[in-house]
């Protein structure tokens, strides 16, 4: 029945009340019940009860007692610190003030009778507004206490200044609390705000001060101008240069009386300087103003006025006369310059056209340059395949006599025609690959490939070399990719490993690469005689040698190739040496991404072709020279020859025979833009069978390498390489050879 919740003095009260209806029921059962005992028992119930209630009557009221002790101290200590407060506190709730110490009452003594408990904070706010202590000059305070009356609390902190009479000033400050009440707090801040003036002022007279002293130490004359056009701030450069008299200088003169002074001391601007609505105009649109003064005794002055942000404006004046003189010789100067300067644009233009004379004379010498070695690029094309030609056919003829010379008297003058003949060959090559690359370059195919395949083909094509001198010639597998022109590089290549044999007269050479970070190095080792390092540059040169090479061991320009070569292509040629312990030869080259490929398997030793060729070869030749040569070694290796000098003849053979060749060796270019590629095609088509087949030609194009993979022909240059068309033939004809179909010509990309 009774609430624990409820205030003790609830509690108290409502027990009471039972106290008293319980004493009402007794009274009213004793007056009618019957029976003695049973008002007996039920006053012993009822005393039992009263005793309880009593009690607890007793409890509340001591604890009543104890609250009511607390508040009174609470208020008591409340009172005492509003009272040892330095500024007026006031607490408001539900809009009523409930609180405040007597500094919040007597901030404003006409009001202090209406600051009492009960008063409305709208209330508060309309009696300041009414008091006649605030300043009457203050529309921004009177704004603040308006919004604050009509709501201005919304926000959780308000604050704004007021102003009294006698140059006094309070901070009010209102602040919401958590239980939705609202504290007002009247700070003082009189001090602050006069020492703040103080100061301002201090800060003021010291900038003008420093401004003065500034513009006294300006070798300029400077003269600022109030909103109004009259003096503020001036140096004495100001009044020296014009010649001003002190009244003109003085705080309050205007500018216009300045004008008029200058006006009559120099009269050449007086026109424009009268004219006060014309340069007033041009200051405020263009927001400046200038005028040159030439005073009669020879004196130039430069005035400028500048408009300033505060719509008032600044006049320097500044003494350009040597300035002025200095410009008028430089003028007359000018003109004398000028006038020679005519006659010798004249000349210049007589010495230009005699120059646009000779220059037409270089670019008509130029295009008969141009024409020359476009001529000899193409005299080399031409030469190419005509030089070739015979030197393939007799590279045949002797490797046939060789052959039939053996185990005769002949053999030793066959042997050194041989000789003879590879070393004319050589330097044929070399002379041939000179000119390709003094043009420019422009031959050059770069294309990405397999380094490990491009060794490994010349290792192939030196191995019978390496062998017949007894040195070992080995190789380190590689599949990295690089970008370079196949062709040029293979010989570049080849040069290297030719010397290192030709220079070994025993021991090993090794061919391998190195990865340097994002370049690879191909390396060629040799145990060889070695280079003295003073050689070791000019071994690059043409028709240069070490001076420890025997007389007689070529023509030194093997390595003069490959260093033009590798400046071509952009690839570094280095070398280290010691005499007679051997030499490494390296080329280093940018490394590509690239399809992992294996290089073709190494080779365990020199390559021995088998005693009998058992097959049917058709073989495709315009030059009769080199078709006979071709049949003459073909058969000396046991094959059964066609020879065929057309495609239409090669056709022809094949159906007589009724058989498709087990091979075709073909020219490319033969007669009346007849190809080996159509020779290749036709015979194919003819015999409905996939004819294995290699090209033979003095053709150095990447087209025709490309050719070859679409057709699935090898393709070989001029001259043959005898050893090597035998591998091919081989690698062509013999079952389960078709990892061999990646093998290409050592000079095709």
């Amino acid at each position: 029945m009774i609430n624990p919740e409820d205030p003790l003095d609830v509690q108290v009260s409502k027990q009471a009340k039972i106290i008293e209806a319980l004493v009402r029921r007794a009274g009213r059962q004793n007056d009618v019940g019957n029976s003695a005992y049973s008002a007996f028992q039920s006053a012993i119930a009822l005393q039992g009860q009263i005793w309880a209630k009593t009690r607890d009557l007793e409890r509340a009221s001591n604890e009543l007692e104890l609250l009511r002790f607390d508040r009174e101290q609470t208020q008591k200590n409340l009172s005492d610190a509003l009272s040892a407060m330095e500024g007026g506190f006031a607490l408001f709730s539900d809009g009523k003030l409930q609180v405040c110490n007597d500094l919040f009452r007597s901030l404003m003594p006409d009001i202090t009778d209406r600051i009492l408990p009960g008063l409305g904070l709208a209330e508060y706010y309309d009696a300041l507004k009414s008091s006649r202590h605030l300043a009457d000059d203050d529309e921004r305070m009177q704004q603040d206490l308006t919004k604050a009356a009509r709501g201005g609390a919304e926000p959780d902190l308000t604050s704004f200044v007021l102003e009294l009479h006698g140059d006094r000033w309070f901070q009010i400050s209102q602040q919401h609390t958590n239980l939705d009440n609202v504290i007002i707090l009247q700070t003082e801040i009189t001090d602050i705000v006069r020492k703040n003036r103080l100061e301002k002022d201090q800060l003021i007279d010291m900038q003008a001060h420093y401004l003065q002293s500034a513009f006294d130490h300006m070798s300029i004359g400077i003269c600022t101008f109030s909103r109004a056009g009259t003096v503020m701030i001036f140096n004495d450069r100001f009044r020296d240069l014009l010649g001003l008299p002190f009244t003109l200088v003085q705080n309050g003169t205007r500018f216009s009386q300045i004008l008029d002074f200058i006006s009559d001391s120099y009269p050449d601007a007086a026109n424009e300087l009268a004219n006060t609505d014309g340069w007033l105009t041009t200051l405020r649109e263009e927001g400046r103003f200038r005028e040159r003064l030439r005073h009669a005794g020879g004196r130039v002055l430069d005035l400028h006025v500048h408009q300033l942000p505060d719509r008032g404006f600044l006049a320097d004046i500044k003494d350009v006369t040597l300035e002025s003189r200095t410009t008028d010789l430089l003028e007359k100067r000018v003109e004398e310059r000028t006038s020679e300067l005519t006659q010798a644009n004249l000349l210049l233009t007589e010495q230009y056209e005699q120059q646009a004379k000779a220059e037409e004379e270089l670019r008509l010498a130029k295009e008969e340059a141009e024409a020359a070695v476009s001529s000899k690029t193409r005299f080399l094309a031409a030469a190419s395949h005509d030089l070739l030609q015979p030197i393939n056919a007799a590279k045949l003829l002797i490797s046939t006599l060789r052959d039939m010379a053996k185990d005769t008297q002949l053999n030793t003058m066959v042997e050194r025609l041989d000789g003879s003949f590879t070393s004319m060959e050589t330097l044929l090559h070399a002379l041939l690959d000179i000119s390709r690359l003094e043009s420019t370059g422009s031959e050059l195919s770069p294309t990405d490939f397999c380094l490990g395949n491009l060794i490994q083909a010349v290792i192939e094509d030196q191995q019978p070399v390496a062998a017949k001198k007894g040195v070992q010639l080995d190789m380190v597998p590689c599949t990295t990719w690089v970008r370079s022109d196949h062709r040029y590089l293979m010989r570049s290549i080849q040069n290297l490993v030719v010397n290192a044999i030709q220079y070994t007269e025993k021991g090993r050479v090794l061919v391998g690469c190195r990865r340097r970070g994002d370049h690879v190095a191909l390396e060629v080792w040799d145990t060889g005689i070695g280079i003295a390092h003073k050689d070791q540059k000019r071994v690059f040169e043409e028709f240069t040698r070490a001076e420890n090479v025997p007389v007689g061991s070529g023509m030194g320009l093997g390595l003069s190739i490959v260093d033009r070569t590798c400046r071509h292509l952009g690839h570094k040629v280095g070398v280290r040496s010691k005499p007679g312990i051997g030499s490494v030869f390296s080329i280093e080259m940018k490394i590509v991404k690239h399809a992992p490929r294996p290089p073709l398997p190494a080779l365990n030793g020199p390559y021995e072709p088998d005693s009998t060729m058992d097959l049917i070869a058709l073989v495709v030749e315009n030059d009769p020279d080199v078709l006979f040569a071709t049949i003459q070694k073909l058969e000396s290796w046991g094959a059964s020859v066609l020879g065929a000098r057309s495609t239409q003849e090669a056709m022809e053979l094949v159906s007589d025979i009724g058989v498709a060749p087990d091979i075709i060796l073909a020219d490319y270019q033969l007669d009346g833009g007849d190809t080996g590629v159509a020779t290749i095609r036709g015979v194919r088509a003819q015999t409905n069978a996939s004819v294995p087949a290699i090209m033979i030609t003095a053709e150095r194009g990447a087209p025709l390498a490309r050719l070859g993979v679409e057709d699935d022909f090898l393709v070989l240059t001029k001259p043959v390489d005898l050893s090597r068309l035998r591998r091919m033939i081989n690698a062509k004809t013999r079952a389960g050879a078709s990892d061999m179909l990646a093998v290409t010509d050592k000079s095709i990309a």
